[in-house]
């Protein structure tokens, strides 16, 4: 077990501060987790053709392929949030990293569907431990607010550089060494994020917080019966006897989960941060947005490979210059965000976002020219370049350093939440359909609503304190 010795004469409240000359450094490490994180799951979208004829996987298969990774990290990790604030940032995020690194063996190792799901269930399981303590980690690294804003904005350049380049990578690795490979490139970068992290970040103490751990349960169950309705729904028919008792546990559970929240005196959730509509809007803004971008990409690299005949390779590629914008949003909140202010550059990044996939979704054919296609998606995803980083300043404001752990915790699970959701939901909308480009005109619609949404929510919910 991974052990960590907190340093002496200090209290759960107050900060590490370490030197400035080794903030970049620290900048860096912190940044790996997610960094792997990102390239696997965006691997993964331009992998998935291949897996699904190599290991003979249905549609519902390929999804629970993907869905459980982030079913796990979604069910997990506002238990993680707990955990890092009972016993300590950097030893829930090493433990992370372990987890997380030592499943991506297990993954290129796997004989088959099965086993290669539960594999990502683990590295699901993994990421949800590292990704709200390094968020945790960088606020305590960098207090002081104004170098907290920029250190955000490169942080977020940096993982949106290798969800840029994710799908390239991964063209090139399936095409070149195989599927297996995939999961191999996540061992260098987990052993040096574990060897850096024990040398250049500080141990954190823990609180003693207790864990709530009746909420986890209950909050496990309805995300893991929702996500099976909405995967084997297509599959097995929407009326089908297992289908609608997934459908009927989900909603108990849920339910559950309300009334336990509003009455428990450990809640899971941090309810009296609701009361923050900045808060609130930020986590609702979390779960819409990652519905539509991990969504739409994990269609678009479906209908590169079965509506264009690309390869694994060509597919990559073709998705460069749709996604390598991304960090260049991010760089460019740090601009826009101290001028407009969080609400107008959420709200108006929003916007953007929702019509260049609504024109997509008028405009998609089998002779539109893919160049159109992708100056239509660079666009959009330039504005959700600005959105990632703004939403994540307003929450962390709005959470302040004392629950900055559970905080994070939370919109990574809510944004977690809408990638499961999405995912299934667009995978559901291309099996119904008759082929795969209206499949993908379809779910470029639901991506379009559901960006329109979380604009409108940004601009009413960040009103009152913005």
């Amino acid at each position: 077990m991974i052990t960590e010795t907190a340093a002496p004469h200090r209290t759960a409240s107050t900060p590490t501060r370490p030197a400035p000359a080794r903030g970049g450094v620290q900048l860096v490490v912190l940044a790996l987790g997610f960094v792997m994180a990102s390239l696997d799951t965006g691997i993964m979208n331009v992998a998935a053709h291949d897996l699904q004829g190599r290991l003979g996987l249905t549609m519902s298969g390929l999804t629970w392929v993907v869905d459980g990774y982030v079913l796990a990290f979604a069910a997990l990790l506002l238990l993680a949030g707990s955990l890092a604030k009972r016993y300590g940032a950097r030893r829930i995020y090493l433990i992370g990293l372990a987890a997380f690194t030592a499943a991506s063996l297990l993954g290129a190792a796997a004989p088959g569907g099965t086993a290669l799901t539960a594999a990502r269930f683990v590295q699901g399981a993994g990421a949800a431990l590292f990704m709200p303590s390094s968020l945790s980690l960088l606020m305590n690294a960098f207090p002081e607010p104004a170098r907290r804003a920029k250190v955000l904005g490169i942080w977020s350049a940096i993982v949106s550089t290798s969800v840029a380049l994710a799908p390239t990578l991964g063209g090139l690795l399936v095409g070149t060494l195989g599927w297996r490979s995939i999961f191999l490139v996540n061992l260098p970068i987990g052993i040096a994020g574990l060897l850096l992290t024990r040398r250049v970040i500080a141990p954190t103490p823990g609180s003693g917080a207790p864990l709530g751990g009746a909420g986890h349960v209950l909050g496990l169950l309805a995300l893991g019966a929702l996500s099976y309705a909405l995967i084997e729904g297509p599959a097995t028919g929407w009326t089908a006897p297992g289908v609608l008792a997934a459908a009927a546990l989900a909603v108990l559970a849920a339910a559950a989960f309300v009334l336990r929240e509003r009455t428990a005196r450990t809640p899971v959730l941090p309810v009296v941060l609701f009361a923050d509509s900045r808060f609130s809007a930020a986590n609702a803004v979390g779960f819409l947005f990652n519905f539509a971008f991990y969504g739409a990409l994990f269609v678009l690299g479906l209908f590169l490979q079965t509506g264009r005949g690309a390869s694994a390779v060509t597919a990559g590629l073709a998705m460069l210059p749709a996604v390598l914008v991304i960090p260049v949003g991010n760089v460019l909140y740090t601009r826009i965000a101290p001028r407009t202010g969080n609400r107008a550059a959420l709200t108006a990044s929003l916007a953007l976002s929702a019509a260049g996939y609504l024109l997509l979704f008028l405009a998609l054919s089998p002779t539109l020219p893919y160049g159109t296609i992708a100056a239509v998606l660079a666009v959009a995803n330039l504005a959700s370049g600005v959105a990632s980083p703004a939403m994540t300043g307003v929450l962390m404001e709005a959470a302040g350093r004392a629950h900055a752990d559970i905080g994070s915790a939370t919109l990574n699970a809510n944004r977690q939440v809408g990638s499961l959701v999405g995912i299934a939901g667009m995978g559901a909308v291309l099996t119904g359909a008759g082929d795969a480009h209206q499949g993908t005109s379809h779910a470029f619609a639901l991506t379009a609503l559901a960006l329109v949404v979380a604009a409108v929510v940004s601009w009413l919910g960040l009103r009152a304190r913005d």
